[in-house]
């Protein structure tokens, strides 16, 4: 696993990196975001420990530009505990933070965990419930029963079915099964778990979506 880590402090650039290293890691660094961006061009991170207080673009806009283009998993370091950054890092997309002057062990455990859950979420089979998801094969599957959906709809369960029980936001779905720049309204992803639903139905499927009221949408195993 390679793991990219952005500070401006030298020493906790090399702190971190000695940890990341003896645990296995690749390490590659930057000291602003400038240079991670340069990184960027020749090599992406399997995950980004950046810190928040840096010159130039600080660490939540580098977190957005992470999570948006490059869909990587970021950590962030932050000196403060202050709500308000905790807030607008995950709300840029970060997974996680960790507050200076933190434990070396508790940094590792954190990024193992964040890596942990990016492996599930997009490995090539998925099974939840008696539903079996292929991503190589965008097919879906209940005991013999077997069908290739179209993309969207497929995308969209296998999104869902990476994080069972957990809620994933409307805006969340828009923006990785549309993309940003989509321009469409509420009706098109409407449509489509309708007709998701109804195709989980016809394969005999023992899960089932649940909508969460002007939040998202979570899939569920059903109850027997």
């Amino acid at each position: 696993m390679n793991v990219m880590v952005v500070d401006d402090d030298k020493n906790i650039v090399q702190l971190v990196s000695i940890h990341l290293a003896r645990e296995g890691y690749r390490v590659l660094h930057a000291y602003n975001a400038a240079e991670a961006l340069d990184l960027l061009e020749k090599e992406v991170p399997d995950l980004a420990i950046l810190d928040v207080m840096m010159p130039g673009m600080d660490g939540i806009e580098l977190t957005r530009i992470l999570h948006q283009n490059y869909s990587i998993p970021v950590l962030l370091l932050t000196a403060r505990g202050e709500l308000e950054d905790k807030t607008k890092g995950f709300l840029a997309g970060s997974e996680d933070y960790v507050v200076k002057p933190f434990e070396p062990k508790e940094l590792l455990f954190r990024i193992a965990v964040i890596l942990r859950r990016f492996e599930k979420e997009y490995q090539s089979i998925i099974q939840i419930g008696n539903v079996i998801i292929n991503r190589k094969l965008f097919e879906v599957s209940t005991g013999d029963r077997a069908i290739v959906m179209p993309l969207k709809e497929f995308e969209l369960l296998a999104l869902l079915a990476s994080r069972p029980n957990h809620v994933v936001e409307r805006s969340t779905i828009m923006e990785q099964i549309w993309g940003l720049d989509y321009e469409g309204d509420d009706y098109t992803l409407n449509t489509h778990m309708t007709r998701l639903r109804d195709r989980l139905s016809q394969l005999g499927a023992d899960i089932e979506i649940c909508t969460t009221r002007g939040v998202g949408y979570k899939l569920e195993v059903r109850n027997s």
